[in-house]
Parts: structure tokens; sequence; C-alpha cells
């Protein structure tokens, strides 16, 4: 979609991204806090979870959530939230010409809630029903290990668990008012701004927020891991996923050749290793993806196999690494990555949301503000050799962290799983050649 950019700065430290799309029938609002689980006092790690579930509560005009809820939702409009590592997401998308009471009570809900012991404990219930069904979810039980064996201090979803009965209405509120503070605020509002960006600011500028500070980010130190098997008796598949993570950040035009890389590995069905893997019936669906941080980067891998061909899968996925890692990528792959990826750029702009959207991972983190207008040259730049570069760098100088859940019967075969994995690091350290 159309539409031109203008960072905005408060008077009371928050800052954040108007995104004016001239034609746009809705409005799209994020407000995103660096208030999730690293923020919070492991004792009580659930707090920032349970606070995003208690936002659109009771608050200075409205005396619970079904009365707000009522209210937001009465010409169908929508919010959401979303708590991660650091960040606490608040969003909205409402029809344009009810977006000025939307956005107060979306203010409202944020800036003015009134937090009750009812509702605390009605949502302590909810997240313990949550958490208590991701345990069987193989894939969300994994990932918070490999985290914890490379170096990042969270918890695992039974550690979680055993928070929920610590937390108080006390510490609601005190992660509260150290984390939902005008300088800790980043937001992203993309919609029709014509005539209304006075009374946007002033909006945003009445809010009633305290100050604070803005919070750094948590840094941490990463290190190898040995493999780790979860098990599990009724577990009749493999499910695994492993990270490579490089302790530094990543600059666009790296950023550019990863997505360029995850998809010439993982993209598409005549991709090099899910593409391969399903034609030789391995695998029903694997991913590979890059997660930026403020001061690093990982590749994570994630899938699911049978213990009978998961050792197959690992050969074509080293094989693969280490032929990207050496360079053996052709003009062709090239070319269609490129066509591929300027396809999904024009699709991924077809909303305000995702308008918005493509702004907001690099601006939270970086304070870093891409340019859209760029994006056509930015993938045509894309090449063999910086697909290259960035995969060797991560195999190279990347910390790794496989987990899998499986039986116990598993167990050696993850460690020789990851043996492979360790293997082709040395090697590409190295400058050999591995076969697969």
């Amino acid at each position: 979609m159309k539409h031109t950019i203008k960072e905005v700065k408060l008077k009371n430290g928050a800052r954040g991204l108007f995104v004016h799309v001239p034609d746009a029938t809705v409005m799209n609002f994020r407000f995103l806090f660096r208030a999730g689980f690293r923020f919070a006092d492991p004792n009580v790690y659930e707090v920032a979870h349970l606070l995003e579930h208690m936002a659109f509560g009771k608050n200075s005009r409205h005396k619970n959530q079904t009365e707000f809820e009522n209210d937001f939702t009465q010409n169908g409009a929508y919010h959401n939230a979303y708590t991660s590592d650091n960040i606490v997401c608040y969003s909205a998308e409402c029809a344009d010409f009810e977006w000025e009471r939307i956005l107060d009570l979306q203010l409202l809900s944020i800036a003015e809630p009134q937090f009750n012991e009812k509702e605390l404990q009605s949502e302590l219930g909810n997240i313990k029903s949550e958490l208590t069904g991701y345990q069987n979810d193989y894939m969300r039980l994994l990932w918070p290990e490999v985290q914890i064996r490379i170096g990042e201090p969270v918890l695992t979803l039974t550690q979680r668990l055993k928070t929920l009965p610590n937390i108080t209405l006390n510490d609601v509120w005190a992660h509260y008012k150290k984390t939902h503070t005008a300088r800790n605020l980043r937001f992203v509002i993309a919609g029709n701004f014509s005539g209304r960006t006075a009374r946007i600011l002033e909006l945003l500028e009445s809010a009633k927020f305290d100050e604070g500070i803005e919070l750094p980010f948590p840094l941490d130190t990463y290190s190898n891991a040995a493999p780790e098997l979860i098990s599990r008796a009724d577990a009749s598949n493999i499910s695994f996923g492993f990270s490579f993570v490089l302790p530094r950040r990543l600059s666009s035009k790296e950023s550019d050749a990863m997505g360029g890389l995850n998809h010439l590995l993982n993209g598409t069905m005549s991709s090099r290793i899910f593409g391969e893997a399903r034609r030789k019936g391995l695998v029903y669906g694997i991913f590979s993806e890059t997660q930026l941080g403020q001061q690093h980067a990982s590749w994570d891998f994630g899938g699911e196999a049978n213990p009978d061909t998961i050792e197959q899968l690992f050969n074509i996925i080293t094989r693969e690494l280490k032929k990207v890692a050496s360079g053996q990528i052709d003009s062709d792959e090239v070319k269609a990555n490129r066509s591929y990826a300027l396809g999904r750029l024009q699709m991924q702009g077809q909303t305000v949301a995702q308008t918005g959207n493509f702004y907001s991972g690099r601006y939270v983190n970086y304070g870093e503000i891409d340019d859209y207008d760029r994006m056509e040259e930015r993938i045509n730049a894309i090449s063999a050799r910086s697909m290259q570069n960035i995969a060797t760098d991560f195999l190279k100088n990347g910390k790794l962290s496989l987990v899998a859940v499986g039986t116990k019967r598993d167990k050696k075969l993850i460690d020789d799983l990851g043996l492979k994995l360790e293997k082709l690091q040395q090697n590409v350290r190295g400058g050999g050649i591995i076969s697969g």
C-alpha cells in the first residue's frame, strides 16, 4: 500500500511511528513495552503474561472486562495482545470512522487499568489452562530448553506453571509501574492521518503514563550446549529444534540475505532441505527462520520426523548447510529467490496491519526505520556471496543448542544428531567439505 512514515517523539518520552496510508479504510494501533518475561522477577515470572491478560479488564470507565469488551467491539473493532521474552504488545484495529473512539479506549485500557483480585484469580486460572495445554505441544515444550541451554535464563513451561501461585495483586501493580511507562513505550500507528495528526498527538500526549525510564534489554553470554532429549513415553515421532546463536546484531543487508537463505533451504516444496526431505518421505514439515535480538541473532531450525528417518533428514540438513557455506549457490537459484521475495513483498503490503508490521521489529529492537521504498533494491542486491557469508558466520561463530522430544530409547540417536551438527561447525571452521 502507498504510504509515508514519520517518527514521533512525545513530550513524555514515548516514541513511535506514524504510517500514513492515504487510502486506508481501517486504523491499526500497536503499543509495545519492554515488559516481557525477562523483565519480571523469576519468582513471579508469569506476571508479565498475567498483566497482558488483565489489561482489558476494569479501568476508570468500565467496571469489568465484559463491559469494556462490549464497548470496544460494538462496531467490529478488534484488539489483542501478546507477551514475549522482552515485549508486551497491545494491538487493535478498527474501521476508519471510529479511529478516535478506539484509540481513546486503547489508551484508557493500557494507561488507566484498575487491577483487582477477582480478575487476577480468573486470569490465573486461564493462564494455568493455557500453559498446561502447551505441554502437549512439543515444539512449545522444547524451545525454552534450547534457549536455556545456550545461555538465556528463561523458564520452562513446568517452571512457569509453578510461579503462578506466587503472584499477588501487588506483584501485578509493581510490574506494571516498572514497565508501563512513557519512556519504555514504542508505538506504531498505521492508517489515514489526513487532518488527524494533531488530534492523535493530543490523545497520545494526554495518556496517563508515568514518565519512567527506558529499560535496557537484557544481555546474555552464549555457549555451546550438549544435545538434550526431553523424554515423553507417548512420543511417537521425534520433535526437534536447534539454534545457532551469533552474539552480535545483523545488518539490514545480512537480514535480507538470511531471508533469502531460509527460503532457499526450507521455503517451498522445491527448496533444498524441505523439498528433498518431502520427496523422499522423510518429514512432513521443517522450518528455518532468523530471530533478531538486541545484541544477538539466532538461526533456528525445527521440525518433526520418525525415529527411523530423522538421521537421513539431518544428513540432508548438514550437507546443504555446508554447501551454502562453501558458496555452492547457483545464479538460477538466486534469481528464483529474488523473484519469490519480490512477490511476497507485494503480498505482504496489502493491508494496513501488514504495512505497519513491516516497520515494527527493527524499530522496537534497534530504533531503526527500514526504508520500504528501497526493499525492491535490497532484494535485488541479495547475492550468492551475501548468503554464503552470513551462513558461514553463523556456522563458524554461532553457539549451538539442540533439543528434541522423544522416548528414552531415542537418547543415543539425539546425541548422534548433535554430533553431526558439531562436526558441521568444525568442518566449516576448518574449510573442509562434508558429504551427506
